[in-house]
C-alpha cells in the first residue's frame, strides 16, 4: 500500500487529517491538541505522502464526515477505504464495526461474536484501537460491557468518544439521549 497524500481539513470539532492512496482513505484522524500535532500525526502515519489538495473522491468523503461531526445523520459506511495494511483479523473487525449505523452501539463482546470469535472481545478492542481511520470505521460506537464507555485511542480519549456518541444522538441502554426532551 503507498498513501499518496494527506491533508488537515476544518471540522465543527477541529482540524481533522486525512491521508489516502490511490485505493482509498488509508487513515482519518481526530483533532489533536492543535493543527501542528495532527499534521505531524499524520507525516508519521503516511511518512512517504505529500500534503496536497485530496482528489474529488476523498473531498466527497470529507463533506460526509464534516456533516456527521457536525450533528446530521450521516452513514459514513459507503466511503471506499484502503486498510491492506492492517491485519486480517482487524480488517474483519473494521467492516463489522461500519455496519453499526449512527447512533447505533454495541459491546466490545457484541462485535466479537459478530466477527465469529465470540469470548474475544478483548481482541477486539485491541484492534479497535489500532482503528486508522476514525469516524469512518466507527470504534466510537463499541462499548465495554454493560454500556460502559471503555476505551478510545484518539486525542482526548474517552472524552472525545462520548462527544461523538453525544453529536449522533446515541442511546446508552434504557438511558435517554442528551438530545431528548425531559431529559
Amino acid at each position: 500500500m503507498s498513501t499518496l497524500g494527506h491533508a488537515l481539513f476544518d471540522t465543527p470539532i477541529g482540524s481533522c487529517g486525512v491521508a489516502w492512496s490511490e485505493a482509498g482513505i488509508t487513515d482519518l484522524l481526530l483533532p489533536g491538541a492543535d493543527p501542528s500535532r495532527t499534521r505531524a500525526a499524520l507525516r508519521r502515519r503516511a511518512p512517504q505522502s505529500a500534503e496536497m489538495a485530496p482528489p474529488p473522491e476523498v473531498r466527497a468523503a470529507l463533506v460526509a464526515v464534516r456533516a456527521l461531526l457536525g450533528g446530521q445523520v450521516r452513514d459514513l459506511a459507503d466511503i471506499v477505504l484502503d486498510l491492506r495494511g492492517a491485519p486480517a483479523f482487524h480488517q474483519r473487525v473494521y467492516e463489522a464495526a461500519r455496519r453499526l449505523r449512527p447512533g447505533q452501539t454495541c459491546t466490545y463482546g457484541e462485535l466479537a461474536e459478530a466477527v465469529g470469535e465470540a469470548g474475544a472481545a478483548r481482541a477486539v478492542g485491541q484492534a479497535l484501537g489500532a482503528n486508522p481511520c476514525a469516524v469512518i470505521v466507527p470504534c466510537h460506537r463499541v462499548l465495554a460491557a454493560r454500556g460502559a464507555s471503555g476505551g478510545f485511542s484518539a486525542p482526548g480519549g474517552v472524552a472525545t468518544k462520548l462527544r461523538l456518541l453525544e453529536i449522533e444522538r446515541a442511546r446508552f441502554g434504557s438511558q435517554p439521549s442528551l438530545f431528548e426532551a425531559g431529559s
